[in-house]
């Protein structure tokens, strides 16, 4: 028997060597996989890089963080909005590591590594700022509701930048257990391209999963404007990855002791994304299973594999519960961005079958053998369908095929790049402009992934319909795994150590801008009205400030009057913010046109003005101001009253 056995996985061996040659010539999945990197770059918050590739987008969020006085700048926004998401954000970055844990020879070999690096790094670097103290993260930044509410480019957004925290007060376990998740897979990634960056890696997640661990609660409780968008747990997951990054004891007890009490082995699951780790969980532990490094919990990883065997037959369509598929074949899960599901799905489909093929063993499925060939084949079919083999013959990809999403639902991509028309573009102006137009995106959002067709395989191209054309960064991270994959393999062990080939990260760290000086800015052009040249002099002169301003006032009475006042107040997390309206009244007989505003030492959002620059300008209502009228503008911020200077205007 045990003869008859080792034939058929000496072919399954066989079989993995030469099956790109076979059966992977329908598609350019290394065409697929540099695009799907690339749309990373189009997700970039903060200050980019002078190697931005995706040339469209130009610096956004350079504030986050300092209303609480952090610096939270950089990372991803996840999808079509303009908010950052911890948790997302976060498994994004363990799957982009797997993916190039496992397939890191492939990526490389494509000329991508060095990119894959990058983007992992960007991530990193930011949860690294999002952690400042061993028990307190930060798990977003900015606020979905008011986010939804405006359609604006990232350079040009107003709306509310909170960032919101957990600690232990406030605790998440599932978001502080996913970033350590997230820490632990980046180590292992920059473990020979940058091993302090790995170690200092390696201490936050050391320290997350103590403080997910220690202080148990979900963070949809504490961050509560997360509960409609973002909610899961993931401690399992966490240690997992722990205990492949370190090989300490102690992580791989907890994996047998929680087994049954964290639902590793107790779920047997249809699905795995950001929300539902419990797959990745098992699959993960199977490795370990595999490699031999289960130790005295032999027998409780073997139930974890079951459940991973279980999953793995649910997408067969050959378990006791089945996930659905749609006439042309595609997974599906749900209506809304169904695509995530079917991306990691097909990601776990492969690495098993991996796994599978080089312990040369297969796995059943009720009373049916199946082949690791098997499970690789059904996540070709996914792969294939994404990229346009399907009864629409649509490539979810967009830019990949001849027939892609024209008419993505991303705020950044739907309206003109800001290098092209540096134009402020408002809040809800946005949506009257850009939103409803019935043409293709001005940007291609080259690589994005986006939610794909409903259960009969029906596809909407339409940017309002958000459920099937909004991209995700988790929709592309496994993917890029995958498509990997399938450019090819070289025979070697899947459950032996990997080495990532030496590649550094193809840009520096960005230079942040330059720090504002502590002095009134300076006026973009002097005023058009007599008493200009004076004005002049007095602003740049060594005079001192205030005697500039008693002069100034004492030889020019100026046709503009600005007052302020503090209308409301309130606490928030220990810290007083105020409501403030301005008035700018036009005192002279003549019409006020072409006005700007400087308005130094701003911290919060601001209505009533369109911001044209560094600079405001009327609303978009109105375009003038008539002699004895007055304008009103409302803002708020943690502070005294902001200064509120005119830099330039005409009278009419």
């Amino acid at each position: 028997m045990g003869k008859f056995m080792k034939l058929p996985m000496l072919m399954v061996t066989l079989f993995l060597m030469v099956i790109p040659k076979m059966v992977l010539c329908g598609h350019d999945y290394a065409q697929a996989m540099s695009k799907g990197i690339l749309f990373y770059e189009a997700q970039r918050s903060g200050y980019l890089p002078s190697t931005q590739r995706v040339t469209w987008r130009s610096h956004s969020g350079l504030n986050d963080g300092k209303l609480q006085g952090v610096n939270l700048v950089g990372g991803y926004y996840d999808a079509g909005d303009n908010v950052k998401f911890g948790l997302p954000m976060a498994f994004t970055i363990t799957m982009m590591s797997w993916s190039v844990i496992e397939y890191g020879r492939q990526i490389d070999s494509h000329g991508e590594l060095a990119h894959s690096l990058e983007a992992i790094k960007w991530g990193t670097d930011y949860l690294i700022k999002a952690h400042p103290e061993p028990n307190l993260l930060y798990g977003e930044v900015g606020d979905g509701n008011t986010d939804h509410y405006c359609w604006q480019r990232p350079e040009d957004m107003t709306t509310d930048r909170t960032a919101y925290r957990i600690d232990p007060s406030r605790p998440g376990s599932d978001l502080a257990g996913e970033t350590a998740a997230a820490m632990a897979a980046a180590s292992l990634v920059f473990h020979r391209a940058n091993p302090s960056y790995a170690n200092e890696l390696l201490t936050h997640a050391r320290q997350l999963f103590e403080f997910a661990d220690k202080y148990r609660g979900k963070y949809d409780s504490s961050i509560t404007v997360a509960q409609k968008y973002y909610r899961s747990d993931e401690l399992l997951w966490a240690a997992a990855w722990l205990y492949k990054a370190t090989n300490d004891q102690y992580y791989l007890n907890y994996l047998g002791r929680n087994a049954d009490s964290l639902g590793g082995t107790g779920w047997s699951m249809t699905e795995f994304g950001w929300d539902v780790k419990y797959a990745g969980v098992q699959v993960l532990v199977s490795k370990f299973l595999m490699q031999g490094r289960a130790g005295v919990y032999t027998s409780v990883f073997q139930r974890y594999q079951q459940k991973a065997e279980s999953f793995m037959c649910s997408c067969l369509g050959k378990g006791s519960r089945n996930v659905q598929k749609t006439p042309g074949g595609l997974l599906f899960r749900q209506r809304w961005n169904n695509m995530q599901f079917v991306t990691s799905a097909s990601f776990l489909l492969t690495v098993y079958s991996d796994y599978l093929s080089s312990a040369r063993q297969s796995m059943q499925c009720s009373s049916m053998r199946i082949l690791p060939s098997e499970l690789f084949l059904t996540a070709k079919t996914q792969v294939d369908y994404i990229l346009g083999d399907n009864p629409r013959a649509t490539s979810y990809m967009v830019g990949y095929g001849n027939n892609y999403p024209q008419q993505v639902h991303h705020r950044g991509s739907s309206i003109v790049s800001f290098k092209a028309n540096p134009s402020f573009i408002a809040c809800r102006q946005g949506y009257a402009t850009w939103y409803g137009r019935k043409a293709s995106d001005p940007n291609v959002l080259t690589g994005a992934t986006v939610g794909g067709p409903d259960a009969y395989d029906n596809f909407a191209d339409e940017r309002d319909n958000y459920e099937q054309t909004e991209p995700a960064t988790y929709n592309n991270a496994p993917l890029i795994g995958v498509l990997a994959r399938m450019t090819g393999h070289s025979g070697y062990s899947q459950l032996q150590p990997v080495e990532i080939p030496d590649v550094k990260p193809v840009s520096p760290k960005p230079t942040p801008a330059p720090k504002a000086k502590p002095t009134r800015a300076p006026r973009a052009k002097p005023f058009h009205a007599p008493g200009t040249n004076l004005l002049l002099q007095l602003l740049t002169s060594k005079v001192p400030t205030l005697m500039k301003w008693y002069l100034l006032a004492a030889s020019w009475s100026a046709p503009v009057d600005i007052k302020q006042e503090k209308t409301s107040s309130w606490v928030f997390e220990g810290r007083t913010y105020y409501r403030y309206s301005a008035f700018v009244t036009n005192k002279s007989t003549k019409t006020i046109k072409n006005m700007q505003l400087f308005i130094n030492g701003l911290h919060g959002p601001l209505w009533g003005l369109t911001k044209y620059g560094n600079s405001y300008s009327f609303p978009a209502w109105i375009n003038s101001l008539a002699a004895g009228k007055s304008l009103e503008f409302v803002y708020i911020h943690p502070a005294t009253p902001a200064d509120v200077s005119i830099s330039k205007y005409t009278l009419a």
